[in-house]
């Protein structure tokens, strides 16, 4: 159980994040090679990344350099998730390049502590040896995360419009309730439950930043080292991958009643909401959101007492294609 210890000044400064973090989705992507869980999550991703993995000839770098380095358990080093990633990939490889060769180092001492690490990992102290490094990471990200890019930054914005939902009804604090199932506010502590982590983090007036992250499965992940600046990676809502066809459950879709939904879904909106907007009953627009949702163009999650609908990627591309 990871223990997150609050002021007020740290609810004051607590924000989430508006777009991917380059390096995180490369470090959890790098998971999702080392484990089944959440297979069925990913599974278009899976397949598609692994054809383009063999076909550029990558495999044995993903195998003997990233994945010892990024791995699933209690601790890969924090160095390879510089802050200054938010800024872009390019300033977050800058960052790794430039961090200094005794944290570097110790991090990679505590690696080989707890879960082992290969023998060239010395190299990686000095600034040369990491330029290796940093071309496989940059090549990396290049066939398995940008492909998936407006994907990944669609599901960022439906979990934006939950937040904001939550932050509007109810502060701070309802935001910090619902980031997921393993999660819990308790003021003035986030219990944020994992499977190899027991610690306190006092944010001591920091703040913190929530990551979302499409693929961190399940448990969230934290910033090892207390003394850098306090965040939480969590996990997105997932569901399995729709089958992107313009089939006739598509084709049922242009009606009115229905272009009306998927547009309010647009800016996220409960049951009761598009029911208004569309001027239907809520059993009818249950009906019309049911069909939405099969076709994999909406996706629907309850929050408190109401169900809020929001675009999915393929949703959001048929809007902008069809009705916008």
């Amino acid at each position: 159980m990871l223990r997150i210890r609050f002021t007020d000044a740290d609810l004051a400064r607590t924000r989430v994040v508006h777009e991917p973090d380059p390096l995180w989705e490369v470090g959890q992507s790098l998971h999702r090679f080392q484990t089944r869980q959440g297979r069925w999550a990913y599974a278009h991703w899976y397949r598609g990344t692994c054809q383009r993995l063999r076909e550029s000839g990558q495999q044995r770098v993903l195998r003997e350099m990233l994945v010892p380095l990024f791995r699933r358990g209690p601790y890969y080093p924090d160095f390879l998730n510089p802050a200054e990633a938010s800024e872009g990939l390019a300033a977050g490889l800058e960052a790794v390049l430039a961090t200094p060769p005794r944290r570097v180092l110790a991090e990679l001492l505590t690696l080989a502590g707890v879960s082992g690490a290969p023998p060239w990992v010395p190299e990686l102290v000095r600034p040369d040896g990491r330029r290796e490094l940093v071309r496989a990471l940059r090549d990396y990200h290049a066939t398995a995360i940008a492909p998936y890019g407006e994907e990944i930054q669609a599901r960022i914005d439906a979990d934006r419009v939950i937040r904001c939902r939550a932050l509007l009804d109810g502060g701070v604090e309802a935001l910090l309730d619902g980031l997921g199932p393993d999660i819990h506010w308790r003021r003035p502590v986030l219990y944020v439950g994992h499977p190899t982590v027991d610690r306190d983090i006092r944010l001591d007036g920091r703040g913190l930043k929530l990551v979302p992250s499409y693929f961190c499965w399940q448990t969230p992940v934290p910033i090892a080292d207390p003394a850098m600046d306090p965040v939480l990676v969590y996990p997105l809502h997932q569901q399995p991958s729709p089958v992107q066809s313009a089939g006739a459950s598509l084709t049922s879709l242009l009606g009115r009643t229905r272009a009306i939904v998927l547009r309010a879904a647009a800016a996220g909106a409960t049951t009761g909401e598009l029911a208004r907007v569309a001027g239907v009953s809520a059993s009818s627009i249950s009906q019309h959101t049911t069909v939405l949702r099969d076709a994999g163009l909406i996706t629907s999650q309850r929050q408190a007492a109401s169900v809020l609908h929001t675009l999915t990627p393929l949703g959001a591309s048929m809007l902008r294609a069809n009705l916008g």
